[in-house]
């Protein structure tokens, strides 16, 4: 069974959006593809009630893997369940669980693409490290690492390296400013290579990409929408809370494209200023509803209010918690990290390791 492994430095980088571009681009090319995420700590319930993983049905719906998307997350450790491992000795029975999933989706394939830990620190307290799991596979490892600073990016890079060591396969820099372009090319690549450790891409950063589509703010803050109709494809690039004057909130959001404004009901100022410039939502917090002259504006603008119950601090804290995953499920950004990996990714050296034309 030929695998790849595909796994990052720290949470929250792209690591899903890779797997399902690399899924797209061996099913472009003739590869019958299989998924599997091995183990996951996020919990997820579907509509139908079933715990699952949220990324991996995302990938088995997007790569049109069948209607048994809950099978393809085999390990899902709630708090629950850890307490019951920690009082074992014996763990092998997780790998076994694993291991006949993994079969079972791997079944009339040519290549099954393997989701690992949210970091390279993950599973080790349920012996589910993604090392052993790369080691029982025999899967080589793309490890993503997210740009923050110079000599992080390295470091990142090296102790992946140190972890994986032969099973590593090469690193992918992702989120990478304009800025630090020239650093990445003339440092950090001949750096790596006299290392022996491969750096197959390089991923710019697009705000785009991490950006929040309405209807998925509508979902998370299970908000009600005060105005008509609204597309909820369109983006939230960014967010912005309004809570000063009027003078320095217009200046404020002048210098913001695609965002959502996050303000009490009643500064209807506020929430006239945010209308002025472009916006792609207003959050109204505190379940307080806004005048009718902010509706009309709304409407007329084309921006819809979305009335939460929370107040501010917690909307914040759930917009917050949304944003920085790189979700595809708008068509536009599916295209649009498709033609990225395309550009700044050496797929012909993956497809090289793994030995597929």
């Amino acid at each position: 069974m030929k695998a790849i492994y595909v796994t990052s430095a720290e949470p929250y980088i792209g690591k899903t959006a890779v797997c399902v571009a690399l899924g797209k681009r061996l099913q472009a090319d003739g590869q019958r593809v299989g998924y599997l995420k091995p183990m996951s700590t996020q919990p997820w319930r579907t509509p139908q009630g079933t715990i699952t993983d949220e990324d991996a049905a995302f990938i088995c719906a997007t790569l049109d893997l069948g209607s048994n998307c809950t099978e393809l997350t085999p390990v899902i450790v709630t708090p629950a369940l850890l307490r019951q491992r920690l009082k074992l000795d014996k763990q092998d029975d997780l790998l076994e669980k694993i291991q006949a999933a993994a079969q079972a989706a791997a079944q009339d394939k040519d290549i099954l693409l393997l989701e690992g830990g949210s970091s390279m620190r993950e599973g080790y307290a349920v012996g589910l490290s993604n090392l052993r799991l790369a080691e029982v596979f025999g899967a080589p490892v793309l490890v993503l690492v997210k740009f923050h600073r110079e000599m992080q990016v390295l470091d990142d890079a090296l102790s992946a390296s140190l972890r994986l060591g032969k099973q590593l396969l090469g690193v992918i820099f992702n989120h990478v400013p304009a800025e630090a372009t020239d650093f990445i090319e003339d440092h950090a690549r001949p750096f790596l290579h006299g290392r022996g450790i491969r750096l197959l891409g390089v991923l710019p950063s697009v705000p785009r990409l991490s950006a929040l589509s309405v209807g998925e703010l509508v979902r998370r803050l299970e908000a009600q929408v005060l105005t008509g109709s609204y597309n909820p494809q369109a983006l939230v690039e960014t967010y912005t809370v309004g809570a000063m004057t009027l003078e320095v909130a217009l200046s404020h959001f002048r210098r913001q494209q695609n965002k959502a404004v996050i303000t009490g009901g009643d500064r209807t100022d506020i929430q006239l200023a945010a209308l002025e410039t472009s916006t792609a939502a207003l959050v109204l917090t505190g379940n307080l509803m806004p005048s009718p002259l902010v509706i009309r504006q709304a409407e007329g603008a084309g921006v819809p209010i979305l009335l939460v119950k929370e107040n501010t601090i917690e909307t914040v804290g759930r917009i917050e918690a949304a944003y920085g995953k790189t979700r595809l499920a708008e068509p536009e950004k599916l295209e649009m990290f498709l033609e990225l990996m395309d550009r700044h990714v050496d797929l012909a050296a993956i497809y090289a390791a793994l030995d597929l034309k």
